[in-house]
């Protein structure tokens, strides 16, 4: 069995956007109980995370929309930017430590203690643009994590992949122009937050360096298959990526309450597979996945441990 990792502090519980918001903290609640039920958790190594420095943040985010994150918490805020980013005061900082949990998590595979690294962090990510929240997001985990890596392990080439049922309009817009960060999307369209068109495909030498897969509500398990076939595994074979980061939503699931697509547990562990093929063949098995949505308590946790199997073989 190889070895693999999770990224968890229970700290991330403190980030509380408020009653009835879908983003709870009963969403971790919920991934931790079912993985000590299922017997999991102990066969984990634990990655403790601290928060991520200012330096990781700007290689992604503007100073000044750090600082202003930074004080509307302070503040006692309730938004931020868009409505449906809630905060309290304790989120900043929870933030930061989301984001240095996928650093560290980075570090534990680039440096080969573990091959693969779950990050079980909220609030999530990959709507967060440079200078503006979105979306439950702050900062941008998985952009943090993917620049991070290159600057510090000299990696040329990154592939993200995207299968959270929202685009990630965030990481998207951080890599557009660069063909060092191959990002895929797979998602609902239209849908929130109305980015992922087929036709964006990145600028200038960021040409050809994005890809969007755009499905209509009610797409299952056979027809994210057959996109990550036909289009993720031969995009992927020529990119040939150093490292596989997965944008891991789980609100694609059929019983999410958020979204309208139909994936299943044995769905998600069949795109994993696909996806652990990529890195076995191009990166060592280097996979460091991040929790972004997934709000059904039951139906999430469950396509998790299915995910983490995966990982694990």
């Amino acid at each position: 069995m190889a070895e693999v990792a999770i990224a968890y502090h229970e700290d991330f519980l403190k980030h509380v956007p408020g009653p009835g918001h879908p983003e709870s903290p009963d969403r971790l609640r919920a991934i931790v109980d079912k993985l000590s039920e299922e017997g999991l958790i102990d066969q984990l190594a634990k990655i403790t995370p601290e928060a991520a420095s200012e330096r990781m943040l700007v290689a992604i985010h503007k100073p000044d929309y750090i600082r202003w994150v930074q004080e509307r918490c302070r503040q006692g805020e309730r938004y931020l930017d868009a409505g449906d980013t809630m905060v309290c005061p304790d989120s900043y900082r929870v933030a930061l430590l989301a984001a240095g949990a996928v650093t560290e998590a980075a570090e534990w595979v680039m440096e080969r203690e573990m091959r693969r690294a779950f990050c079980a962090v909220r609030p999530p990510g990959h709507h967060a643009e440079a200078n503006r929240a979105m979306g439950f997001c702050l900062f941008n985990n998985v952009a943090i994590c993917a620049r991070h890596v290159q600057r510090r392990h000299n990696v040329d080439r990154v592939l993200i992949v995207d299968w959270d049922v929202h685009h990630g309009n965030g990481t998207q817009n951080a890599f557009y122009g660069d063909p060092s960060v191959f990002y895929f999307s797979i998602h609902q369209y239209p849908y929130y937050p109305g980015t992922g068109r087929e036709s964006d495909t990145g600028i200038g030498k960021g040409e050809g360096y994005t890809m969007n897969v755009p499905l209509p509500a009610g797409s299952g398990d056979e027809e994210y298959l057959h996109a990550f076939r036909a289009k993720l595994l031969p995009a992927a074979e020529s990119f040939e990526p150093e490292v596989v980061l997965i944008s891991a939503g789980f609100d694609s699931h059929r019983d999410d309450p958020l979204a309208g697509m139909c994936l299943t547990e044995d769905g998600f562990a069949k795109l994993t597979e696909l996806v652990k093929g990529i890195a076995d063949r191009h990166s060592g098995g280097k996979v460091i996945s991040v929790l972004e949505g997934g709000y059904a308590l039951a139906a999430m946790p469950a396509s998790i441990v299915r995910h983490l199997r995966v990982l694990m073989e």
